[in-house]
């Protein structure tokens, strides 16, 4: 981990370049002193040499005093060889122990130190003496005045120790250079990498949302430069994501508000962007194509959309279609998108058109059922009093009862005029309410009482099942009696012949519960969402027998809808074919029970 850091690398790079360059320098030095070291040596050497000739020449006679004096010239580890003819040479002692004696035959036998002799030139040489023996340095010069010559020669291992004693002095100088460098890298790495840390550590908060994240700026280089340029990034990227999320929480807010459906598709066809309202047609679709299985997938393209989508994409232009899915009527619009030029994906706009579609078909239905309801009395008064006029009823007894059958059918028309007017007052919120406190045992026994007449004619059981106890509740009496009314009558008319019809009046704690059951034919599945509309008919999945029973004008029920919602409640019902039905309202409890 340190060596991947910027700290490692950097320390580790300046070492490298400082050790390159000490080696480098470490060689070169090396070399230099080395030769430095010879060539003094040599100089050296020569000039002990000259000066013993010139002893010589002074001491010629004096054998004792110029091996004194030679002695005192040279250094004591080197030796001197004074050579005054073939037979004749002196040689001076040597601190030296390893350091060999040279005699006339080796400077003859050498063919440099034999140029002293023969040429009378000087002569600087390192010999190797072989068998073992240490090199040596020999230097010689020839006598001023005569024939003859000086020799002055030192082992080469004090110049080998003097090298040395310089390696060492240069590497112990490299080394305290590394060391300082390795210092000084360290801090010149933390110095740098620091700050650097610290921005590492913001662009974490950043990346984790936290906009307020500072850099503390402790240098004006180009590192707190960067560190007030990371500052500013931060609160240009606060500013900015702020600005976006208000954007998308509007947007949002938007798609979620319409009531229309909307989808976005990239060019593959994946959905982007879905609402409510979209979200609830994907779902549809899936349960319709994997049978609400869990793992469907709603990212991809609906399979209905796929023609249309490929229609978008290649001609460009704004597409629309219509289709029904689980029973709901969909419009689709759908336009491409464009990035500049070029077509990125579209966008569905889905209408449900459901409703429009029912209420169409109920303003349909609703002229064809008045049109039919009024036609049959109108035709039968039309009929009746022509008969009349043209005296076809001769006696009196069947002019009245020509008369009654006419009476009979204009009291019908006149109820199904003041059906139709109470439930338009009703829709547009006129209906008034004279709530008083009632007590409801007795009110519900009334009830029952007035209908145990026809059901005992029809051999229905009609009984009353009161769980709890109920003290005066307030609502409209005569309203809420039409209510009960409509529906006891409904479930004993359609009811078999010994079968049992229950009004069932429980409670919770914020409103009281009415249900009417019964056990006849039931109601088609199809048909149980319109049963509360204007004119609906239950013959179509019941059957009525009993022709006593005169039929209903189908307003009843929505007149009990309407009823039960201006006291703020809801009815429901719930049917199965050939096991009954069970219709149930509830009212919230307008005052407190007493």
């Amino acid at each position: 981990m340190f060596w991947r850091s910027v700290v490692g690398k950097l320390w580790f790079t300046i070492l490298l370049l400082v050790c390159f360059v000490l080696f480098i320098l470490t060689v070169l030095l090396l070399e230099f002193f080395q030769n430095y070291h010879v060539v003094e040596a040599e100089r050296h050497l020569l000039q002990t040499a000259d000066r013993i000739s010139d002893v010589v020449d002074r001491y010629e006679q004096e054998e004792d005093l110029l091996l004194s004096t030679t002695a005192l010239v040279k250094d004591p580890a080197s030796r001197a060889v004074i050579v005054l003819s073939e037979d004749e040479q002196l040689v001076s002692e040597s601190d030296s122990v390893s350091l060999p004696v040279l005699d006339y035959d080796w400077f003859e036998n050498d063919e440099d130190t034999a140029t002293v002799l023969n040429e009378r030139a000087d002569v600087k040489k390192v010999a190797d003496l072989g068998n073992g023996e240490t090199g040596v340095m020999v230097v010689g010069t020839p006598l001023d005045n005569r024939d003859g010559a000086v020799f002055v020669y030192q082992s080469l291992d004090t110049i080998e120790e003097t090298s040395e004693q310089t390696t060492k002095i240069i590497f112990l100088g490299a080394g305290i250079a590394i060391v300082l460098t390795t210092i000084f890298a360290f801090f010149l790495s933390t110095r740098i990498t620091a700050p650097l840390i610290k921005m590492r550590e913001g662009a974490l908060e950043l990346a984790k949302g936290e906009f307020n994240t500072k850099i503390p700026i402790r240098t004006h280089d180009e590192i707190g430069e960067l560190a007030m340029a990371f500052n500013r990034m931060g609160r240009e990227l606060k500013f900015h994501i702020n600005a976006l999320n208000q954007e998308k929480e509007q947007l949002s807010g938007i798609l979620r508000s319409m009531a229309d459906g909307v989808i976005t598709f990239n060019r593959e066809g994946d959905v982007l962007i879905s609402n409510p309202p979209a979200q609830q047609y994907l779902e549809a679709y899936e349960f319709e194509k994997n049978a609400a299985s869990a793992s469907a997938d709603q990212s991809s393209l609906p399979e209905p959309l796929m023609d249309l989508f490929n229609d978008v994409i290649t001609d460009e232009n704004e597409s629309m279609i219509e289709m029904t899915l689980q029973g709901r009527s969909w419009v689709i619009i759908m336009t491409p998108l464009y990035d500049k030029e070029k077509v990125r994906g579209a966008v569905a706009v889905l209408r449900d058109m459901t409703e429009e579609r029912r209420l169409n078909k109920l303003r349909k239905d609703f002229i064809a059922n008045v049109s039919h309801e009024l036609r049959t009395p109108i035709s039968m008064l039309q009929g009746y009093s022509e008969a009349i006029v043209d005296d076809i009823a001769e006696s009196k007894e069947d002019k009245n009862e020509l008369a009654q059958i006419i009476h009979d059918e204009s009291l019908r028309i006149g109820r199904l005029v003041n059906e139709l007017l109470d439930i338009a007052r009703m829709e547009a919120g006129h209906i008034q309410l004279n709530e008083e406190s009632v007590e409801m045992e007795p009110f519900l026994n009334r009830i029952i009482r007035k209908f145990s007449g026809i059901a005992n004619e029809k051999s229905v059981d009609l009984n009353l099942k009161v769980e709890g106890e109920f003290g005066l509740l307030d609502f409209d009496p005569d309203r809420i009696e039409q209510v009960f009314t409509n529906l006891i009558d409904n479930a004993i008319r359609h009811s078999e012949p010994a079968s049992e019809v229950q009004v069932i009046l429980e409670k919770d704690e914020k409103e009281w519960i009415a249900s009417v059951k019964d056990s006849g034919y039931g109601i088609a599945e199809e048909d149980l969402p319109f049963v509360f509309e204007r004119f609906y008919k239950a013959d179509k999945s019941r059957k009525r027998e009993n022709k006593n029973y005169k039929k209903g004008t189908g307003l009843g029920l929505a007149i009990a809808k309407n009823i039960v919602e201006a006291h703020e409640g809801t009815i429901s019902v719930h049917s199965k074919l050939r096991e009954g039905t069970t219709f149930t309202f509830k009212i919230p409890f307008s005052h407190k029970e007493k």
